[in-house]
């Protein structure tokens, strides 16, 4: 009868871990944390491109003059001047341009639409009468500004020429001022006895007496 040896059990090794001093950090022996990943940007394509249900690419000439939070202004102008025409016009346009040009673009394309018989010209002669009637009622305002300064300017001169005019008047106790109004009651007595004397010698005074 064969026995077996028994297979010696291999004893398991315990690794010395290296002592932790008091002062070192448990951060230290925390696991990195994972790095963040970027968040996800979602590119839709701009209004143009939605419009017109094409691929929007990544140099898109309409993109940056018509965002998709801004479909109408695409097409307004979309339907007066066209895609085409557009793209067209704006590359041979500079990038320092192509704004203002779109703005115009599209306000003369609205204006089209509202009036389809002069459009942006009608709009242009409806600011100008507005323009001119303005003008008129400012120069009206100035004429009566300058009428008014005029006749408070002579309401002026006739104050100071009636004050050189006027005698200064005497104190009150003063002998010229009596012997003026003695004048005056001697003067006042005269001509009274003057008319008399008039009437006398024409005879108008007796006739009520002997009629």
């Amino acid at each position: 009868m064969e026995y077996s040896e028994p297979i010696p059990t291999p004893t398991p090794t315990v690794s010395s871990s290296p002592s932790l001093s008091p002062n070192s950090s448990i951060s230290s022996n925390s696991p990195p944390s994972p790095p963040l990943s970027p968040p996800l940007v979602v590119i839709s394509p701009c209004a143009a491109c939605k419009i017109l249900r094409r691929r929007c690419a990544d140099k898109c000439v309409l993109a940056p003059y018509f965002p998709p939070t801004e479909p109408a202004k695409f097409a307004i102008a979309h339907r007066v001047f066209g895609a085409s025409n557009i793209i067209k016009f704006l590359q041979e346009l500079p990038e320092c341009q192509r704004s203002d040009a779109v703005s115009s673009m599209v306000y003369e394309a609205g204006a089209r639409i509202r009036d389809p018989v002069y459009g942006c010209a009608g709009a242009v002669f409806q600011l100008q009468k507005q323009v001119n009637e303005l003008q008129a009622q400012l120069a009206k305002a100035q004429a009566q500004v300058v009428n008014m300064q005029l006749q408070q300017a002579n309401v002026l001169a006739l104050l100071c020429m009636d004050m050189d005019k006027a005698p200064s008047s005497p104190p009150p106790n003063s002998p010229q001022s009596a012997v003026g109004d003695t004048f005056i009651t001697n003067s006042s007595y005269l001509s009274f006895m003057e008319d008399i004397n008039n009437d006398a010698n024409s005879g108008s005074l007796w006739e009520p007496l002997w009629t």
